[in-house]
């Protein structure tokens, strides 16, 4: 049977925090978009599923660990799935779940059994502050895509985002009245030409006014608010005024590209939404260094894990910022705060990092994942406190 896969978002993350029935199986590996380098993923998959077995034995019997094992290794057995998978891979199940994610980045090969979800890398990926989505948007065609400073996918929209004028207005357009077209190709110096019978060319206006005011309101009720991520118009420069002027997508950045998207690749495409998201991105990072070391200074703040886990139990965690492909195995006490190091392959330890963002979440702060190199900091976190 064809694996369900399911869509990250901050909801999924939100449900993997739960708590679950013990045990929960976190595995995470890297994959490949194309052959032939994807013919070891499926393999690379089943040695990672024989370790969670191996771990599993550790403390549960046969009957139990087969029942646990066997949607991963359904998967495993799935020539469609491995046949279209993207850069990384997260399979995380128990007795009463199992959710398979693709990620556009690369994660560290990982298997781990504990009495919780290992969520970093997810987590990582969500609140990776280099993500966004570009919406190509043009009379005859709408388009969703979404990425990171190092690809970009086109994405299926939700069934209730338009994807033509003519599916957004229906009856209502003023057709057979005017027509558009397009001139010149699909590139950057095409235009769009009305042809109007007298005034015309203002119910053209009006049309492509409630066309724009409907793609911006499924745009963000089914992608911009589930996802948080911020919102790159591509379109042709007559058509960024009135949607800008329009829309209600406080995502929605002020600069965009001045171009029909179908006239670049893919790639092409990245390299240009990137121009535009760099900045603030790197301006992001600048500022959650800098308000830590401010609230460090103020004795508001402090990168001591120990610290910071009692601080996390204790509900005074305004923002955590935890570092990229770090990991501290050991076990932690969401009541008390008190940490203990620990031996990761033991089916009841997981990752201390992971547990403080759990902990911080729920306790209300906000949680960052971010490269090492923007830490403010050499222990692998650092800890803003409220006020």
């Amino acid at each position: 049977m064809p694996q369900k896969k399911n869509v990250l978002t901050i909801d999924s993350l939100a449900e993997l925090a739960l708590v679950h029935q013990p045990p929960c199986l976190s595995l995470y590996q890297p994959t490949h978009r194309c052959s032939p380098e994807n013919q070891q993923d499926p393999i690379r998959f089943g040695n990672l599923v024989k370790e969670l077995e191996a771990s599993l034995r550790q403390t549960y019997p046969a009957a139990q660990t087969r029942l646990l094992l066997e949607p991963f290794e359904d998967l495993a057995g799935d020539p469609d799935f491995w046949n279209h998978t993207l850069d990384g891979l997260a399979v995380l199940g128990g007795p009463s779940l199992f959710r398979v994610f693709q990620l556009q980045r690369p994660v560290a090969e990982l298997a781990v059994v504990a009495d919780s979800f290992h969520t970093k890398p997810l987590r990582r990926f969500l609140q990776s502050i280099d993500r966004y989505q570009v919406l190509g948007l043009s009379f005859r065609k709408v388009q969703l895509f979404e990425g990171n400073r190092d690809t970009l996918d086109e994405i299926d929209p939700a069934p209730e985002v338009p994807l033509t004028m003519i599916e957004a207005l229906g009856a209502e357009l003023t057709e057979p009245h005017q027509t558009v077209a397009s001139y010149g190709g699909v590139g950057g110096g095409s235009r769009p030409m009305h042809h109007s019978q007298g005034g015309k060319k203002d119910e053209a206006d009006i049309d492509a006014e409630r066309f724009f005011r409907a793609v911006d309101r499924a745009v963000i009720e089914h992608s911009s608010r589930p996802s948080g991520l911020p919102l790159i118009l591509a379109a042709l420069p007559e058509h960024h005024h009135l949607f800008h002027r329009v829309s209600q997508n406080p995502l929605l950045m002020g600069e965009g590209l001045m171009i029909n998207p179908d006239s670049l690749t893919v790639d092409e495409l990245r390299q240009r939404a990137w121009q535009v998201v760099e900045p603030q991105y790197q301006s992001r990072l600048a500022a959650l260094a800098d308000e830590f070391m401010a609230a460090k200074s103020n004795g508001l703040g402090s990168d001591d894990l120990e610290q910071v886990a009692q601080a996390a139990a204790a509900g005074r965690v305004s923002t955590l910022l935890i570092e990229a492909d770090r990991r501290i195995a050991g076990r932690l006490d969401g009541v008390t705060g008190r940490i203990e190091i620990a031996d990761l392959s033991h089916p009841q330890v997981d990752d201390l990092l992971d547990d403080l963002g759990e902990l911080v979440s729920e306790m209300g702060g906000r949680v960052m994942v971010i490269p090492a190199g923007q830490m403010p900091g050499q222990t692998g976190l650092a800890a803003t406190y409220r006020h």
